[in-house]
């Protein structure tokens, strides 16, 4: 029920055609229903030469008071062949309009359903996206928004559908003869039973299924982004292995629904035969003692399969019913998550010249302490440099500053204001930033560069990649600006997705640039061009720098040197050098093996990945 109330305010625009959808369904239903009654009267009345009765032709008895034609000629044929016909394009009409409607709702539906949890995922943050696998989301935005809106568009209303199936059936077989009832009402909690246990255990296989579906997506799409990899360690072969096992648990899986609904089906069909035959043993004796006709044991016999067949099309129904509950109950689990980084939504609270001040500041994750009393001032149009040992919390302290991670105690304040009084959009709209994990988009080298603004500017992309020292081999592509890169940067080199990444910072032009070892693929007289091109042409603006080679803080207003989320050093590249301490030690370590006048094999304790 609760699964049930989560989707109605995606589907409570769309109740008044649904119930005008239903409406038109159940009359053409009723109107396929009359028809064998029509079909007693053509064979007890027209075939053969029946006496007519009080009780003759139920409901459409009118048509046998002579004024259609007299009992065995072809008037009174054509009389019930054109109600026939009647009730036939009266079914086929409203039921076709009935689909085109029930397929509308559901595509709705489903395209709201897909906006809704789409926009989840670009609110939640990080760790709780990281909670779920790639293809457990894939499996939740793409699929379970297909499934779920089904229940609505379709299963609910079938459901509806086959019970009014069931019940007037009922009353038309009371209406010929209520000892025919008999062979439904004996059956009927046999059936029942059988769907009950049926249900319980496709509830649990379907579980099954989607889990096993979810290994799939993710192993699948690991192997399509890794796929360089794979090839340059040659392991094809034990990739395709883990993808045989990841088959094969899936193909199982869906075995196991294949025999179980063979078995439901093997029983049902049986039962039906058992009513079938049983209806028209019972007519046979009604008929014998001269209380039915020919023609009411044809009718009475098609409603029994009739209410049998719709007792195992409602199981189906609701067989179909369970994945697409799962599917429900799956997608409202990650539509009710709710963000790490709450968003404070405030509008008016911006800065375009933002003065960064942090206190104290911590962070633990999972029981480790990444940050420990972080106490930094950063006013507008300062250059910091930021530096340490792998893993010593570099990127997680830049990442507090955007609310990617939500500090543990102290506080970041950007003009006196504590950053989570801004807006998460005024505030990332602060920054330029440049993550050490570059992605870029399967599209041009322009729309990667562009992806801050919706209009793009061809003078500002060209200007923005030139800043980023990649205009040389840009235009060096035979389609320059235009040129397609394929998913994540393939195509081009790791330092050439930098400088992309890079020129997309310089682009968005925001008061805060940060580049998160952001040039670490670069030479590094490429590496010197650019950040001496950051202090021409950017002067005004603050600039954050994490980076494994020291060289490129040389030059910035003051130098932290992290361990262990404390930051041990700090001060100007003149102080540091003079302190003599893990800073210069690093660094005279760097210079030596550039100028190659000592072995590379000295370990250099200094940046580089995750934490780092």
């Amino acid at each position: 029920m609760e699964t049930i109330k989560f989707a109605y305010k995606y589907f409570k625009r769309n109740t008044i055609t649904a119930v005008i959808a239903e409406i038109l369904s159940l009359v053409g239903i009723g109107a396929e229903l009359l028809m064998p009654l029509l079909t007693g009267i053509l064979i007890d009345h027209v075939i053969r030469d029946g006496e007519v009765t009080a009780e003759s032709g139920g409901m459409f008895a009118f048509l046998l008071n002579g004024r259609y034609g007299a009992v065995h000629t072809m008037e009174l044929f054509f009389s019930v062949a054109g109600v026939y016909m009647i009730l036939l394009l009266l079914r086929i009409v409203l039921i076709y309009i009935r689909d085109l409607l029930q397929e509308w709702i559901g595509l709705k539906m489903e395209t709201e359903l897909r906006y809704a949890s789409y926009d989840k995922l670009m609110e939640l943050d990080s760790a709780t996206i990281a909670a779920y696998n790639s293809g457990e989301l894939l499996q939740t935005i793409n699929n379970d928004t297909v499934m779920f809106k089904e229940l609505f568009a379709h299963r609910l209303p079938y459901v509806i559908d086959a019970i009014f199936m069931l019940a007037v059936p009922v009353i038309l077989l009371f209406g010929i003869n209520p000892w025919l009832i008999l062979v439904p009402m004996l059956l009927m909690p046999f059936v029942v039973v059988i769907v009950l246990d049926f249900r319980k255990k496709a509830r649990a296989n379907f579980k099954n299924i989607r889990s096993k579906s979810a290994a799939l997506n993710l192993n699948t799409q690991e192997n399509i982004a890794a796929v360089r990899i794979v090839r340059s360690f040659t392991n094809e072969e034990l990739e395709k292995e883990k993808f045989h096992k990841s088959n094969m648990e899936f193909l199982e899986a869906r075995m196991n629904q294949v025999w179980l609904s063979s078995r439901f089906n093997l029983t049902i069909n049986s039962i039906k035969q058992i009513a079938y035959i049983s209806a028209i043993a019972i007519g046979a004796v009604l008929a014998i003692k001269g209380h039915l006709t020919v023609g009411s044991i044809l009718a009475a016999s098609t409603y029994v399969i009739r209410i049998m067949n719709n007792l195992t099309n409602l199981n189906n129904q609701i067989f179909t019913m369970q994945q697409e509950t799962i599917a429900g109950l799956e997608l409202k689990k990650f539509m009710e998550k709710e963000s790490l980084v709450p968003d404070n939504k405030e509008p008016n609270l911006r800065s375009d010249a933002p003065n960064i001040e942090l206190k104290d500041v911590s962070l633990v994750l999972d029981g480790q302490e990444i940050l420990k009393n972080i106490n930094l001032s950063i006013p507008y149009g300062k250059k910091l440099g930021i530096v340490g040992e792998t893993g010593s919390g570099k990127s997680v302290l830049l990442k507090t500053l955007v609310r990617i991670k939500e500090i543990t105690s102290g506080s970041i304040t950007i003009d006196g204001h504590d950053i989570k009084d801004f807006s998460l959009e005024n505030l990332r709209n602060m920054y330029s930033y440049v993550f050490q994990d570059v992605f870029l988009f399967s599209n041009t080298i322009e729309s990667n560069i562009a992806f801050s603004k919706r209009d793009i500017n061809e003078r500002q992309v060209v200007s923005a990649a030139v800043h980023a020292q990649a205009s040389k081999f840009i235009d060096a592509l035979s389609d320059r600006y235009q040129t397609v890169i394929g998913e994540r940067g393939l195509g081009i080199s790791g330092g050439q997705k930098q400088r992309v990444s890079i020129a997309r910072a310089f682009h968005k032009n925001a008061p805060i640039f940060v580049l998160d070892d952001s040039t670490s693929a670069l030479d590094v007289n490429t590496e010197r061009i650019l950040l001496q091109d950051i202090r021409d042409n950017f002067s005004d603006k603050t600039v954050i720098i994490t980076a494994h080679r020291f060289s490129s803080v040389v030059d910035c207003d003051e130098i932290l040197y992290l361990r262990d989320g404390e930051i041990t050093e700090r001060g100007t590249f003149e102080e540091l050098m003079e302190l003599n301490g893990s800073f210069a030690r690093v660094y005279k370590v760097q210079q030596a093996q550039q100028a190659g006048t000592i072995r590379t094999d000295i370990p250099a304790t200094s940046g580089g990945a995750n934490n780092g």
